[in-house]
């Protein structure tokens, strides 16, 4: 394994540049999160019709990691993290100078492109390190990406106050700069096979479609992330109306399970070499059932607090970040030769999946049911991640050592 210089094209790019690309994508989803009313204000029109900013933003994001992961094994990391960044930065622009909400809205698509600093990292990582070596160094670079979406909307906020909602899209615009600068100057081509054919390249999905190893840990990661959609799409609803919790306080019960997420990274970056993978995916979701089992004893307890109910769930954030490292590593091991394209379908049904979750429980939860729906989505979906791991080993077990070419 070649050593990382940083701005050394010649070697593996390091780290800190793949950390500002998936963070940058992270901030272009919620940055200007608390400027909603007041864009919707600027442009005359309802808030429904400016959250499409969110829902559009993620269902384009969703859509594009399908295309992007096989356009990186067709045209190289390089030059598909170059042109997603310069797309963010045409979409920027057109959202600054948009004078309605339908130009406003199409720049908002354009930015989706940055997506690619979520897929692409986990290809490159994998182009250049074995699997146990990528499964920790995934986990770094999502516990500093991490930071991102914790400490985002209060910038946000603090710059609408400050200078408007303008400003939020002009911070997107000079960090992308940033980005692009440190991807062009510190990111070499990793991918040293590249395929045919766009048409060749999806053609080869039925590989990946008949591989047991990769919906194994395409379901591991999915459930996995399933679990923090659900607490992202019901948590509103309990604190709100359940123990009537301002926003500002509200902030302040999502920020636990954030920073819960990051020791699970953290522990996944120093132990995942010397445990493996499949302890790492396994122990995080026996931790996160620990963590609902807490809260849920709590509910019986009848415990009127809102802290007793959210601290334990940040149990949850840690089995998360002990899971997602190794199943996203494992997703594009499968088949090495296939990295990206394995990255972005993994990805795909991964965002696809946690949306309904998240929509289920929204949907399950009543004012007079109380928090205990969401605590059963939520657990059920966290066996389900299990059963996933579960299965992946047996399938190593049945088979033997893990290659990544045989047929499974």
């Amino acid at each position: 394994m070649q050593q990382s210089r940083f701005l050394d094209r010649g070697t593996p790019p390091h780290i800190m540049t793949l950390v500002v690309c998936a963070g940058l994508a992270a901030l272009s989803l919620n940055v200007f999160l608390p400027s909603l009313s007041a864009m919707a204000a600027h442009f005359g029109t309802e808030y429904a019709v400016m959250q499409f900013a969110v829902s559009g933003y993620i269902a384009g994001t969703a859509l594009l990691q399908l295309v992007l992961g096989p356009l990186s094994d067709i045209f190289g990391r390089r030059r598909v993290m170059i042109g997603s960044i310069l797309i963010l930065l045409a979409g920027t622009v057109i959202c600054l100078a948009a004078p309605n909400v339908t130009i406003f809205m199409i720049g908002r698509l354009l930015q989706t492109a940055v997506v690619a600093g979520f897929v692409l990292p986990r290809a490159i990582i994998r182009d250049t390190v074995p699997m146990e070596s990528a499964a920790s160094m995934i986990a770094y670079v999502t516990m500093g990406m991490s930071l991102v979406p914790m400490i985002a909307p209060t910038v946000g906020g603090t710059l609408n106050d400050l200078f408007g909602w303008e400003a939020n899209f002009a911070l997107i615009l000079a960090l992308g700069l940033v980005a692009l600068l440190l991807v062009f100057t510190d990111l070499g081509e990793t991918n040293r096979t590249p395929a045919a054919s766009f048409t060749a390249q999806f053609k080869s999905w039925p590989d990946l479609f008949r591989s047991r190893r990769f919906w194994g840990y395409t379901l591991t990661s999915t459930f996995s992330s399933g679990v923090f959609f659900a607490f992202l799409g019901g948590a509103p609803f309990v604190g709100t109306a359940i123990y009537h919790l301002t926003p500002t306080m509200l902030g302040v019960q999502f920020f636990l399970i954030a920073a819960g997420y990051m020791v699970g990274n953290f522990i996944s970056g120093r132990y995942t070499r010397r445990l493996g993978t499949m302890t790492m995916m396994i122990s995080g979701s026996v931790v996160s059932l620990i963590g609902i089992a807490i809260t849920t004893a709590i509910l019986f307890g009848e415990v009127a607090s809102a802290t007793a109910f959210f601290a334990p769930l940040a149990l949850t954030g840690v089995g998360n970040g002990l899971t997602l490292p190794s199943s996203n590593a494992g997703i594009v091991s499968v088949r090495p030769h296939l990295a990206g394209s394995a990255s972005g379908l993994g990805g795909a049904i991964t965002v696809g999946g946690g949306a309904a979750l998240s929509t289920l429980a929204a949907a399950v939860l009543k004012e007079e049911g109380g928090a205990m729906p969401l605590l059963m989505v939520m657990g059920v979906t966290t066996l389900f991640a299990l059963a996933a791991s579960a299965f992946v080993h047996h399938v190593d077990r049945r088979e033997g050592a893990i290659n990544p070419r045989d047929g499974d």
